[in-house]
């Protein structure tokens, strides 16, 4: 998978080249990552990428001409482009799974009070919102993307089986899990999982996972209770 990342702020990124997983699936040339700095395709003097909005509104807005260039540089049959909004799909597990599959992507952050709306209406594939909420930029939810999609690609996390334990990976929300010592401050580690009893661990986990939705998640637990239904 190839990704590119279209924005104002390009050193913001530097740091995943040296993030964790992420940083070695860069290196083991698992993904490639490639950030484009849309101020380097300004056909103006100064390099100026915003202007004022029509209508009085207040604030700047990103201009046409080096945004769509800079999508064009990049851009090639297989690419999926997804502009960063609040106004857009709020970003899931099953999205981070989809977009996995793609062969590439180009993740296009806006800043000021946004991106030229013609941008959005025609040459953009997907909008998406890591929540309902406003932020200055682009940049923090395309790292949040990179981030959630590469780690479920194969060979990026140390342990295959991990991605599969996770939050969300089948509706649920993952078990509690516990280290050393096995008890501290009269907080004990629940005994079944020094049983050596693997069927009975796998037990107590499914079980404490769906506590824990039905407890801080419960509008995922009735999904997941309606999914045994119709089974």
């Amino acid at each position: 998978m190839r990704i590119d990342v279209l924005t104002i702020f390009p050193n913001s990124f530097n740091f995943l080249y040296e993030y964790g997983v992420i940083g070695k699936a860069i290196k083991n040339n698992l993904f490639e990552l490639n950030i484009v700095d849309i101020r380097t395709f300004s056909t103006d003097k100064n390099k100026k990428v915003d202007d004022e909005v029509y209508g009085g509104q207040a604030g700047m807005l990103m201009t046409m001409q080096p945004v769509v260039d800079a999508i064009n540089s990049v851009k090639t049959d297989d690419s999926l482009i997804i502009f960063l909004s609040p106004q857009g799909k709020v970003f899931n597990h099953d999205t981070a799974m989809n977009l996995g599959a793609k062969k590439h992507l180009i993740l296009l952050c806006g800043h000021y009070e946004g991106i030229d709306s013609r941008v959005i209406n025609n040459y953009v594939d997907m909008e998406l919102s890591i929540g309902d909420y406003v932020l200055t930029g682009g940049e923090i939810p395309a790292m949040v993307v990179i981030d959630s999609v590469t780690r479920l690609m194969d060979n990026v996390l140390g342990n295959e089986e991990s991605a599969k334990s996770d939050s969300h990976f089948n509706i649920l929300l993952q078990h509690d899990h516990f280290t050393r010592p096995r008890e501290y401050e009269g907080h004990k580690v629940p005994e079944v999982l020094f049983s050596g009893n693997h069927a009975k661990i796998k037990q107590w986990q499914l079980q404490n996972s769906i506590e824990n939705t039905k407890r801080k998640r419960p509008d995922l637990y009735e999904k997941y209770i309606n999914n045994i239904r119709k089974d």
